[in-house]
């Protein structure tokens, strides 16, 4: 009978601590590019809402690069998979899109 390892056993709890901060910026992240995409200017005069749209998609692109820059750690890398890295470069792939195109 083999005894499992110390580090097999903190991995579970490990990766329900590092889930909170990658949750946390996800949802920042989908937050701000929820708000770019709904911000609707009334007309080609309105320098206040493409000020928001703009300020909204740098937001969503700092805090999908916060989760990007927090999951490249190594530590982060062994214990959690691409996949909770995933939707939040998505979100900041939709924001740099929708920022060149202008909004």
């Amino acid at each position: 009978m083999t005894i499992p390892s110390h580090v097999d056993n903190d991995r579970g709890c490990l990766r329900l601590v590092l889930a909170v901060p990658l949750i946390l910026l996800t949802l920042v992240a989908a937050y701000f590019c929820w708000t770019a995409l709904t911000i609707r200017p009334s007309g080609p005069w309105d320098d206040d809402a493409y000020a928001g749209i703009v300020l909204s998609c740098v937001l969503a692109i700092g805090a999908a690069g916060a989760v990007a820059v927090l999951w490249l750690l190594p530590s982060v890398r062994r214990i959690m998979g691409w996949w909770w890295v995933g939707p939040a470069v998505l979100l900041g792939v939709i924001a740099v899109l929708l920022w060149v195109t202008g909004g």
